[in-house]
């Protein structure tokens, strides 16, 4: 008979003598110096968070290398290497969408001068009044404004060259995370516990889980969207129809924004392009569709059995991501909320931001609402008798 699995305990960390005031104050302090350290790391943090989850995307296969006896570092260096294979296939695939979609620049160019003239026509109709909406002085608007921003528009060029370099260090860090999986492990257990304790085991593999499980459920998403977006564009002969499907799903791994931002894009393209205003419609009302088969169907299905968090943490993680990291904390920052919550489910003493994490449509079945109950009955019969 094997010892019981005890839950992970935080008491012995904290000193529940102090005041409330003072508590909340510390935990104030630590969130706000958490935070600053972010930012100040954010240039190693992000690479680094990268990594960790395609590490974790690409243990299963790592393993299953070494399985054909394959040493642990040759593995890791396949299962890199085609990652990187698949990710360069990728970009070579907009890169050459967005080629052809240059071809067009000139006629969508006469597009909007065409647009432009037939708005100021209508405004003068309506008004009486003709605007000024040449767009030379706009283009001679945008030359100035590069000739007086040189300095800046050139630091900008070396930020965006340093963050290139950055992001040629993912590949770098996964190998290593790869390579020194189990000795990471190993320092868990250390750390928190021991080989045979079978609840630090259990959360590092639910942990490793969300993390497999988000990833390969929002590739699966994207592709489903993907293809979803290019035979609708198609339907509706919408040029470029695959470059814009797949964008559109691409950005689907920013919450709220992604989709909107996403869509955008080809309707304005269509309202353009096309002589009927009824297409432009049609492309937003399906765009609205899709949209709602994703929110409803296809996410739930392949992420939200593991991703399960409230649509206000989602907000509030996309926000202070956005505020922290930029665009890669909009994209981090989601699976790093299930992956705390996640942490608090399994600690004892943090149950409750677990729960106020947790997914409302199916919190009263969680491990967390289970202990609230108890705490709750437990106050009730304490009213009770002293009643």
């Amino acid at each position: 008979m094997g010892c019981p699995i005890q839950p992970l305990k935080i008491h012995k960390f904290v000193d529940t003598t102090y005041p409330v005031y003072l508590k909340i104050t510390v935990i104030l302090l630590g969130i706000t110096l958490f935070i600053y350290g972010l930012v100040v790391a954010k240039l190693i943090l992000i690479p680094l968070t990268f990594a960790a989850f395609m590490a974790s995307l690409l243990t299963p296969y790592c393993d299953w290398l070494e399985t054909k006896k394959i040493n642990d570092i040759v593995a890791a260096l396949i299962a890199v290497l085609s990652a990187l294979i698949v990710l360069i296939g990728i970009m070579f695939f907009f890169f050459s969408q967005l080629s052809n979609f240059t071809q067009d620049l000139s006629s969508i160019e006469d597009q909007i001068a065409g647009f432009i003239d037939r708005m100021g026509v209508l405004f003068a109709r309506s008004f009486g009044v003709e605007p000024d909406l040449g767009i030379d002085s706009a283009f001679g608007t945008l030359v100035n404004y590069i000739e007086e921003s040189g300095p800046s528009l050139t630091s900008g060029l070396i930020s965006a060259a340093s963050n290139v370099t950055l992001f040629f260090m993912i590949p770098v860090f996964t190998f290593f995370l790869l390579i020194y999986r189990s000795f990471l492990r190993e320092f868990f257990f250390r750390a928190f516990g021991t080989k045979d304790d079978g609840k630090m085991k259990s959360i590092i593999e639910n942990l490793q889980k969300i993390a497999q499980h988000y990833l390969t459920g929002m590739f699966i998403v994207i592709c489903i969207l993907s293809v979803m977006n290019t035979v609708m564009l198609l339907v509706f002969g919408i040029n470029h129809a695959l470059l814009f499907g797949v964008f559109a799903a691409v950005l689907n791994i920013i919450p709220f924004l992604g989709p909107l931002i996403g869509s955008i894009l080809p309707i304005l393209y269509a309202l353009l392009m096309t002589d009927s205003l009824w297409i432009p419609v049609g492309v937003l009302l399906s765009f609205y569709v899709i949209q709602l088969i994703e929110s409803n169907v296809l996410t739930p299905v392949f992420v939200g059995g593991q991703v399960s968090i409230n649509p206000l943490v989602t907000l509030l993680a996309l926000f202070i991501g956005g505020m922290v990291w930029g665009i890669a904390g909009m994209i981090l920052f989601i699976p790093g909320m299930a992956i705390l919550k996640r942490i608090c489910d399994e600690i004892e003493g943090l149950e409750p931001y677990g729960y106020l994490l947790g997914d409302v449509q199916t919190r009263k079945k969680t491990r967390q609402a289970k202990f609230l109950d108890k705490q709750f009955d437990k106050i009730k019969d304490r009213l009770e008798h002293e009643s």
